[in-house]
């Protein structure tokens, strides 16, 4: 399996549902949810280690990325920005 080096920051929202907080990655459409802040965050971060281990060990990297919106940027990745996080109000009659 190839060695590859990726450091970026990737956009996340946390939201609260219940008792439970469920981290989200628009970047990567994954997400994650714990019964504590601390914990959904850490399980957020083991689903993208096991993310990026099963694409880059199919070979599916460049794939994969491109998939999701993300560029090359000079031989590094870059996720595509999140410009607004905003509430929108939606009516149904």
């Amino acid at each position: 399996m190839p060695k590859i080096k990726l450091d970026v920051k990737i956009p996340i929202s946390v939201l609260k549902e219940g008792k439970n907080f469920v981290v989200y990655s628009p970047a990567l459409d994954l997400s994650s949810s714990g019964k504590s802040y601390k914990q959904a965050l850490a399980r957020f971060n083991e689903a993208v280690e096991i993310f990026f281990e099963e694409i880059i060990k199919r070979g599916t990297l460049e794939e994969a990325l491109k998939e999701l919106g993300w560029r090359k940027v000079r031989a590094q990745w870059e996720p595509p920005l999140v410009i607004s996080q905003d509430l929108q109000r939606i009516r149904i009659a």
